[in-house]
């Protein structure tokens, strides 16, 4: 029986990795280790099969490698509004993550929209994604028991999962909102309203808290009319910090629950104080806002490049094989004083 001998498949004009080795004067398992990042090569023959390579204009053949080891490797990332600043840094933090890890990151937006977000993470998981980071905009997530049950590494960011048990990577919402009040306390603000976004997001009710607990450390009452929680489009934003100034006892101080309630703070508060219409109101917001070094405002920021590293990290380690039971990782906030949050109150 004649002898057969196996060759690599060619496509088109690509070079082979056989004819890599033969360049380089390695073996095919030399070359795959380098190709691969697998330990056990030295530097010099390292550095004449990565010549090899560039001289030949060699690409990994990842369709193959699909097929060798089951993965796609490519993970699947759904945020709330790719047009926040702040998820724009959560997901360049998660993308270099997922490149370190020869891994292509797939992301969309959910604006927001529970059904939107399902619709999204499941047509992920349809194409096949090894895993997930998913910041939540709705509160039930057992749609994705089937799919982590099926080997989808799935870690949540920014909000924790509802109804399932899973890895989170979360902000102290709680503990900076707490300080961010408190330092409005120490200059002297006693009647402090709070403008937030809606109750139900985990993020939002984690701040509403905090606020309250810094109100309560001091022994100080809140007055119902202080607090308002709802949509954080401006005309809503707006309309609230109206109703808080014009009561018979107007608040002093505000403290905004993210960064476009932040936003229109800034707005309404400038329009007051050009237009004559009262004393200057404290301002503290949670979020950090653009340009919030350079017109002043104190604000209680996150950190989302550490999120979005730390959720990718956990997810890697999911993706290599951990089998540990799901963790909740919070990460610190800190508090940037820059003037808004020093005003002090009027003279009683």
């Amino acid at each position: 029986m004649a002898e057969t001998t196996r060759t690599e498949p060619r496509y088109g004009n690509r070079p082979t990795m056989k004819e890599v080795a033969a360049r380089a004067g390695v073996g095919l398992k030399t070359v795959s280790r380098v190709v691969n990042g697998e330990p056990g090569v030295t530097a010099g023959t390292e550095r004449r099969v990565r010549e090899a390579i560039d001289a030949l204009g060699f690409r990994r053949n990842d369709s193959a490698r699909v097929l060798r080891k089951g993965r796609t490797a490519t993970v699947g990332l759904v945020l709330e509004d790719l047009a926040d600043p702040f998820y724009g840094q959560l997901g360049r933090a998660v993308e270099e993550v997922a490149r370190a890890h020869g891994t292509l990151l797939i992301n969309g937006s959910s604006a927001a929209d529970p059904g939107r977000e399902q619709e999204l993470a499941l047509t992920l998981c349809a194409r096949r994604v090894d895993g997930l980071i998913v910041i939540p905009a709705g509160d039930d997530h057992r749609y994705l028991e089937p799919e982590i049950r099926a080997g989808v590494a799935t870690v949540f960011a920014d909000r924790p999962a509802g109804f399932i048990d899973a890895d989170a990577v979360l902000s102290d919402g709680f503990g900076g909102a707490r300080e961010g009040v408190a330092h409005l306390i120490a200059h002297g603000h006693r009647r402090i309203g709070f403008v937030g976004d809606r109750p139900r997001i985990h993020t939002a009710a984690e701040r509403l808290r905090g606020y309250r607990a810094a109100m309560a450390d001091a022994g100080l009452p809140v007055d119902g009319r202080w607090v308002a929680s709802g949509p954080t489009d401006p005309a809503r934003v707006a309309a609230a910090i109206a109703g808080m100034l014009s009561a018979p006892e107007p608040v002093t101080a505000l403290f905004a629950g993210n960064n476009r309630v932040t936003v229109t703070a800034v707005r309404v508060l400038a329009g007051r104080t050009a237009g004559g219409r009262g004393p200057t109101v404290a301002l503290v917001g949670f979020d950090e806002v653009e340009l919030g070094d350079v017109l002043g405002v104190t604000v209680v920021a996150q950190d989302p490049a550490a999120l979005g590293r730390t959720a990718a990290e956990r997810l890697f380690r999911r993706l290599g094989g951990a089998a540990e039971p799901p963790r909740r990782v919070v990460i610190g906030t800190r508090l940037l004083a820059r003037g808004s949050g020093e005003v002090p109150p009027p003279p009683a």
